[in-house]
């Protein structure tokens, strides 16, 4: 959901000293220790208002014109209500960030309106947004209602132990600001010290509302939702147990003691020791190259050689149908694909973005539709299982039964209330008819969604 955004920033070289060491206890920094990255802005293509200006402090006493309040011109549609239910048992605070329907940077004010956050273009460096976007949730068992006033895309509904961090960097791109939001993957972002977590949604007029909960980067605050359409039915994807961090973060621990495999730098821990979150392989690879460097090696070879004998069909669940696929040379090559697949890495199938599964602008249909399902046969460890030689065939109930697996993936899943949620980038990729893995309500005329903080209800 969210786009590039390129900066000249030295930000490379950041990134390889926050990150280099296992990550395992975090020390928040300020702003000059902010990594930015396509995975923590939002990046309008049109600046901010002409008469928007950067707030004060939440605390001083200004002026109401030093305040951009601005709600959507039409209040009558896109305006989605928010039944936040707090079940942490601690006091909780949430932001809304996204892209207004003009394509604008905004945040959410707890009086209802957007915000449209600014920055100033002679400073290279992350400037923070001091206004008030915190929206204090009730205490353990109330439920907090929000409206959003107008649509918005590529956004995310924030929760947070404690006080989020937002910052702006000017954007040559729109001539504005970009959003630079708290990074799970920095142990010195200025947020480290807090936990966090937040549901992805996008609600335009054209497609309705498309919300998930998401665990491609990390596993934090514990999530969950549901979503009421204008039909009166109810989709819900409940998320993990209440105690989900610490639970996985002891079975990547175990798993290291197994394979020796680095599943316990995964976890992040606060000073006193307490887990904060878990983030994902394909993240601690990119800062670690040499980690999981020969995990899958072994497997693809083996796979290389089956297929090389056999038939691999892959159903692209669209108009190219099934497809017949073998190894010949060194690569995969499939009918009617317009390139083959060379042997994956460790980092390319827990990412699914790089190697073989990296998508270019001139790939075909049929390449599109291989790569997800290719790359999730991988991760899910089937393609030598019997009945594996047909992706996706094989039930959910097959996944991760077998090393070397994407552990990460298997424990949230494991983890989870109802098995849903995206634990990697193409969990969504399942038989037709199977139970759809990757935690999505989405609705054309959605009434209300709601997000349950701190684990599902009782009863």
């Amino acid at each position: 959901m969210r786009g590039l955004f390129k900066i000249a920033t030295a930000a490379s070289a950041l990134l390889a000293t926050a990150l280099a060491a296992p990550i395992t206890r975090v020390r928040p920094g300020n702003g000059t220790d902010i990594v930015i990255t396509s995975q923590n802005t939002v990046n309008a293509t049109e600046p901010a208002p002409a008469n928007a200006t950067q707030p004060a402090p939440a605390n001083a006493t200004v002026a109401s014109s030093t305040f951009k309040i601005a709600e959507d011109l039409a209040v009558s549609n896109g305006r989605l209500p928010l039944a936040l239910v707090n079940n942490f048992a601690g006091a909780i605070n949430a932001y809304v960030t996204g892209l207004d329907s003009n394509n604008q940077l905004v945040m959410l004010q707890p009086d209802g309106t957007w915000l449209y956050p600014v920055c100033d273009p002679t400073i290279g460096t992350p400037q923070p947004i001091n206004a008030n976007v915190a929206i204090p949730l009730g205490g353990q068992g109330s439920t907090t209602q929000v409206t959003l006033p107008g649509y918005i895309s590529a956004a995310r509904v924030w929760f947070a132990a404690g006080d989020l961090e937002f910052f702006t960097v000017y954007s040559t791109a729109s001539n504005g600001p970009s959003l630079v939001e708290p990074s799970a993957v920095n142990p010195s972002d200025p947020s480290a010290a807090v936990s966090w977590g937040f549901v992805e949604l996008t609600n335009t007029k054209d497609g309705g509302l498309y919300a998930n909960l998401s665990y491609v980067d990390f596993v934090g605050l514990v999530l969950g939702m549901s979503l009421l359409s204008g039909d009166g039915s109810v989709q819900s994807a409940h998320g993990l147990q209440a105690t989900a961090v610490a639970s996985i973060c002891s079975l990547l621990k175990a798993q290291t003691a197994r394979d020796g495999m680095p599943w316990t730098d995964l976890c992040q821990v606060d000073a006193s020791g307490t887990p904060l979150r878990i983030i994902a392989p394909s993240d601690h690879v990119a800062s670690n190259p040499d980690a999981f460097s020969d995990y899958f090696t072994d497997h693809t070879n083996e796979v290389w050689t089956y297929y090389s004998t056999n038939t691999l069909t892959i159903d692209t669940q669209a108009a190219a149908g099934k497809v017949a696929c073998t190894v010949q040379g060194d690569q995969l090559t499939c009918a009617g694909d317009n390139r083959g697949y060379a042997r994956p890495l460790a980092g390319d199938i827990f990412g699914c973005n790089s190697g073989p599964f990296a998508i270019e602008a001139g790939d075909n249909d049929v390449h599109r539709a291989v790569v997800p399902r290719l790359c999730a046969a991988f991760d899910r460890t089937t393609l030598l299982m019997t009945g594996g030689d047909s992706q996706p065939g094989l039930p959910s109930t097959s996944y991760y039964q077998s090393a070397p697996t994407n552990w990460y993936s298997a424990f949230i899943h494991q983890t989870e209330v109802d098995g849903k949620g995206y634990a990697f980038s193409y969990d969504d990729v399942n038989p037709d008819g199977d139970v759809n893995q990757s935690g999505v309500v989405a609705d054309g005329d959605p009434q209300v969604l709601t997000v349950i903080v701190g684990g599902p209800l009782s009863g």
